[in-house]
């Protein structure tokens, strides 16, 4: 009995046991089968959110009875398992996009692997037969024995006939795939941007062609035709186109059209004209399924709507370029784009021809601007891009071309835009360009408009900079704009931009702090550009007015800052906004744009570090040392690139003379100030207070100077500084500040240019580093140097000669005028030799 009774408690003991056990395991959410009503409940509050806290829970099982006999721990359980789930689903997808990416890449790795496996047997087949011709050459006189490399001449074509249209445009479709896919184009991989599933794209320059050439191969996540589209709209995304007109346009084979187009480009500088197309574009579907949108030149008329503001422009040329999108294996688009372009160097001054005649440049500007912004469209739309202040993604980027294209404008200033220039004794350095017709009010709302504005007047200028990295510089002057601008001017161009503010209220007693704020908007994918809302900080000094906030905004893009990015463009663009921002608010922008010229190559060791610390202070300190952020000299990189510098300001017809000189003014002073930051961020920048660094193997400048001041007296029995500014170190500070451009060239076969004052610099438009690469004949126009000839002969034999008014030409091909020059011999006291000549051209201008 008393064994009976013990089994029964075991029993009794393994069940409670047992209970205990399923207990536990429903109160860890073991077990439990939600009914879809339960589940549904749960993914509503989910959506809203995902991660609920303990009351949050209590709270959603007394409010849903479906839920009431669920324990919160289990709700608990439910959440994690479903954040568990949603994170999984995400690395899932993530891993199939990065892999879709990759065999996409892949893809194109292999078919550039295959094109440079052709292209190399095609070099062999090229050699042999080159070597095969050597041998043979002295054994015949063949002449029709011509190479096989030779490209055959195109046929012309009747461009007046639909016919003929089709005939050029099937030409110009084998000739771009040619260049997409194909060994027509000899391409070298871009310096800097290697390919990898990180890159936007494969980017790719010519080599040894005709014109300048780039090509860019990438994975987009958009279909054919919505890149087409895209694509097709070049003023969306080229900055530099100012418009595109379709004249005629009829459909062809396969579903395609041939259109035939006029574009307008601007010119990046003050210095150049601008470029006009007269072109064919043909869009048509390939068997394999691949769209192709192609395009090219045609000869003969076709100036566009204007013959009169075609004049403004030089008819360059476009070889067959174009981009062709190849449908991918769930989803998204391979596409390759080809700009081969002939820009016509010859027209712009010899100092700006390396610009339009890189591959690099052209590159940068078009073939990757076209790739980076298909794939932001895609980004955009996959909703991957998320902006500030709750803008549309759209809305941002019609900002960001609204302040680029006002800017171009105001660069070119187009006649038939309504600009035209003020009248100046040619001695102007500063172009002071005014716009009576130009209306701010927006397409959107012509209301929004300031009818009692007299005009627009924009002073711009152009100058050389050697030695400065364009994205350094760029960084410098957005991140310390205190050192260049002069708030009160800002104000004044915002409180003109309000309507009906004929009082100026932005000009009223007004202390800035110095300070600003960056407000971030958005950026590219690549961060290539930025924009941004700048809040400049105001105080009014008016006692009636001490609470008023007199706070300036301005909507700004920064593009070009990356130093890495060879031939690219840096640009800073502004313009004062009303504090509520509105989206179709007139704009008036300036700015910067710094272009170079010589870019630096990849194996050019780069003496700048990314973040050196932009302080004007330590590198413009007084003192007898030189820069020490500066560096080596002769480690640097030395590079040229030009600054354009526009700025535009509202006025009243009755203040159009005023505000002209207010304008003049101010840009120089920017100019100044740009010189100061310059020189203090250069590689081999030079401390003011020193004023020349000559070159190696030359005296000491403060040498120099004692030498140039005791010749002139001595040759010409005159002092050329005055009697109390010759003493002890001033000697070089006042020839330094002479008002005469006073040069010192070598005594050599070809004489060079060692030294020049701040004058001299000026008139010859360059930097001292640059002066050593100029030679004396490059200055003197035709008559001068035979002037300079005919009177060498006196120079040499007694020592000075004064040469007669004329003409000598800048590094910027500009005209510049003198009514004399005097030129005589530096001779060294120690040994009494002709160290150099010495040139004073007095009361010079430019033409």
């Amino acid at each position: 009995m008393a064994m009976v009774i013990q089994q029964q408690q075991q029993q009794q003991q393994r069940e409670s046991s047992s209970g205990s056990i399923n207990k536990h395991q429903l109160d860890n959410g073991k077990y439990v089968r939600y009914t879809a009503e339960q589940v549904e409940a749960l993914e509503r509050v989910y959506s809203e959110c995902p991660k609920p806290s303990s009351l949050r829970r209590q709270q959603l099982i007394r409010e849903c009875p479906i839920l009431s006999n669920i324990e919160p721990k289990q709700i608990k359980v439910w959440f994690q398992n479903r954040r568990c789930r949603e994170k999984q689903r995400k690395e899932a997808s993530r891993l199939q996009t990065v892999n879709r990416k990759l065999t996409a890449m892949n893809k194109l790795l292999m078919e550039e692997n295959d094109r440079l496996q052709k292209q190399v047997s095609q070099l062999v087949c090229e050699n042999g037969y080159m070597k095969q011709q050597l041998r043979t050459a002295p054994a015949t006189t063949d002449a029709s024995c011509d190479s096989v490399v030779t490209t055959p001449q195109h046929s012309l074509r009747d461009a007046n006939n639909p016919a003929g249209l089709l005939s050029i445009a099937e030409e110009t479709l084998a000739e771009f795939l040619s260049k997409a896919t194909g060994t027509a184009v000899d391409w070298v991989q871009m310096p800097g941007m290697k390919p990898g599933p990180d890159s936007v794209g494969i980017f790719a320059i010519s080599q040894s062609c005709s014109g300048v050439a780039a090509r860019a191969c990438g994975l987009v996540s958009l279909e054919p035709t919505k890149i087409a589209e895209i694509l097709k709209d070049r003023p969306s995304w080229f900055r530099d186109c100012r418009s595109l007109e379709v004249f005629t346009m009829f459909p062809a084979g396969n579903a395609g059209t041939i259109e035939l187009l006029y574009t307008q480009a601007y010119a990046p500088t003050t210095l150049a004209p601008a470029r006009d197309f007269w072109t064919l574009r043909y869009t048509t579907t390939l068997d394999n399924g691949s769209l192709v949108v192609c395009e090219r030149s045609l000869s003969g008329s076709g100036a566009g709507p204007n013959p009169a503001s075609a004049a403004q422009f030089v008819r360059a040329e476009m070889l067959p370029s174009g981009c062709l999108i190849r449908p991918c294996d769930g989803g998204g688009s391979i596409i390759h784009i080809v700009d081969h372009l002939n820009l016509e160097a010859w027209s712009v001054p010899e100092v700006l021809r390396p610009l339009y005649e890189s591959s690099k440049v052209v590159a940068q500007r078009m073939t990757i601007a076209a790739l980076r912004y298909v794939r932001q469209i895609a980004q955009e739309t996959s909703g991957e891009v998320v902006y500030g202040l709750g803008r549309q993604p759209a809305v941002l980027r019609t900002f960001s071309q609204r302040l680029s294209r006002g800017f171009n404008d105001a660069v070119n200033g187009f006649n038939d835009d309504g600009w035209s220039l003020m009248t100046c004794d040619g001695a102007e350095d500063v172009i002071i360009a005014v716009n009576s017709t130009k209306s701010l009010s927006t397409a959107s709302n012509p209301t929004n408009s300031l009818a009692f504005l007299g005009g627009i007047l924009c002073a711009k200028a152009s100058m050389l900079l050697q030695n400065v990295p364009p994205a350094l510089l760029v960084r410098f002057l957005r991140e310390h704009r205190s050192e260049w601008a002069d708030f009160n001017v800002d104000a004044y161009s915002a409180a003109s931009l309000k309507a009906g503010s004929y009082a100026y209220p932005g000009m009223r007693p007004t202390r800035f702090t110095g300070s600003q704020i960056i407000m971030p908007l958005g950026h590219t994918i690549e961060h290539e550009e930025l924009l941004e809302v700048i809040r400049l900080e105001g105080h009014s000094l008016a006692q009636e007015d001490a609470f008023v906030s007199r706070d300036i905004h301005l909507l700004q893009i920064c593009s070009g800052v990356d130093e890495n990015a060879v031939g690219a463009c840096s640009e800073l663009v502004f313009a004062p906004i009303d504090e509520m921002f509105p989206d179709d608010g007139p704009l008036l922008p300036s700015g910067f744009r710094i272009i170079p010229l010589d870019s630096k190559t990849p194996d050019t060791p780069d003496t700048l570090t990314a973040h050196r610390t932009l302080d004007l202070t330590s590198s413009l300190e007084v003192g007898p040392a030189t820069n020490p952020a500066a560096g080596d000299s002769s480690s640097c990189h030395h590079t040229r690139s030009v600054l354009t510098i526009a700025f535009q300001f509202p006025f009243e017809s009755n203040l159009q003379d005023n505000v002209a000189t207010m304008a003049r003014q101010y840009v120089r002073s920017v100019i100044s100030s740009v010189q100061r930051v310059a020189m203090a961020i250069c590689p081999s920048g030079l401390s003011p207070t020193l004023g020349p660094k000559l070159s190696p193997g030359s005296p000491e400048a403060l040498t120099l100077a004692h030498w140039i001041c005791q010749s002139y007296s001595y040759h010409l029995g005159a002092e050329l500084l005055r009697s109390d500014s010759v003493g002890g170190d001033s000697v070089l500070k006042n020839l330094w500040q002479h008002s005469d451009a006073i040069l010192c060239c070598s005594l050599k076969s070809m004489p060079v240019f060692i030294f020049a004052n701040q004058a001299g610099l000026d008139m010859l438009e360059t930097t001292l580093v640059a002066l050593q690469d100029i030679t004396l004949d490059k200055i003197f126009d035709e008559s001068g140097r035979k002037a300079l000839c005919a009177d060498f002969a006196k120079l040499m034999q007694q020592g000075f000669t004064y040469l007669p008014a004329g003409i000598c030409m800048s590094t910027m091909g500009r005209h510049v005028s003198y009514e004399q020059a005097v030129a005589w011999k530096v001779l060294a006291p120690e040994d009494n030799t002709v160290h150099c000549l010495a040139f004073s051209f007095i009361n010079w201008s430019f033409v």
